[in-house]
């Protein structure tokens, strides 16, 4: 399996791409990731990739995998982030239950 992209690959990669700076381009990105923790609560999408979205989770019953023992979990909310469709579809191959035949 192929290592993942480190900030810095990233950084530099963007900084070719767009003929900017480094400083430049981890500025945009501190930026984003800013303005994305501030507007998650209301939904925050980078069209293309996906969207950040607060989830509220309702109470429920869980068990303790040590003791089997039932308890109780409290209700929470939850961030998630929501794959795009068009990234799904570029970077998922094409399934069998999806051709038609």
């Amino acid at each position: 399996m192929a290592k993942a992209m480190s900030k810095t690959a990233l950084v530099r990669h963007l900084a070719e791409q767009n003929e900017m700076t480094r400083a430049q381009v981890n500025a945009f990105i501190e930026c984003l990731a800013g303005t994305a923790y501030k507007e998650a609560k209301n939904g925050f999408t980078i069209p293309g990739l996906g969207k950040l979205v607060l989830v509220a989770r309702k109470a429920r019953w869980g068990r303790n995998p040590a003791t089997g023992e039932k308890i109780r979990i409290k209700a929470k909310k939850v961030v998630k982030f929501r794959i795009a469709k068009a990234a799904k579809d570029s970077i998922l191959p094409p399934t069998a239950a999806k051709k038609k035949r």
